[in-house]
């Protein structure tokens, strides 16, 4: 990405607006080891939804887009939404491939409940029809 394209992705990104402008359902970004220990505790009680993403890779950002565009069209609504910045938060990331047996890889999606891996998806496979298609 160069310009103003990178620009756009990182103000969407940055302020949880899709492409379009349209504001779409809230994810919570983890950061700390006690957010996805809380967050994965939460699975006992409700699906979550782990999108693991590099902020420095194309591939990855088709991927925030397809999740992005998933969260602006009626999504799921019993499920929370989580973003994990797999460069900036190396150590969660790596915490949560160890804590759910899923091996890491960016851009990767994955439904979670009761702390057991329902279904993953990574690189190009993470699209808004095939998101939609597992949750929905």
């Amino acid at each position: 990405m160069k310009g103003a394209s990178e620009r756009v992705f990182r103000h969407a990104l940055a302020n949880h607006y899709n492409y379009k402008g349209a504001f779409m359902m809230n994810y919570t970004e983890i950061t700390t080891a006690e957010q996805w220990e809380q967050a994965f505790e939460r699975s006992k009680e409700h699906p979550i939804v782990v999108f693991k993403h590099s902020t420095t890779c194309p591939v990855s950002a088709n991927a925030y887009q397809e999740f992005t565009n998933y969260l602006s069209d009626k999504p799921r609504s019993d499920a929370e939404y989580l973003l994990v910045k797999v460069i900036e938060s190396r150590p969660i990331s790596l915490q949560i491939a160890e804590d759910t047996a899923i091996k890491h890889e960016s851009p990767q999606i994955m439904l979670l409940e009761n702390k057991q891996k329902v279904w993953s998806a990574s690189h190009w496979s993470v699209t808004k029809a095939h998101i939609t298609a597992v949750l929905d």
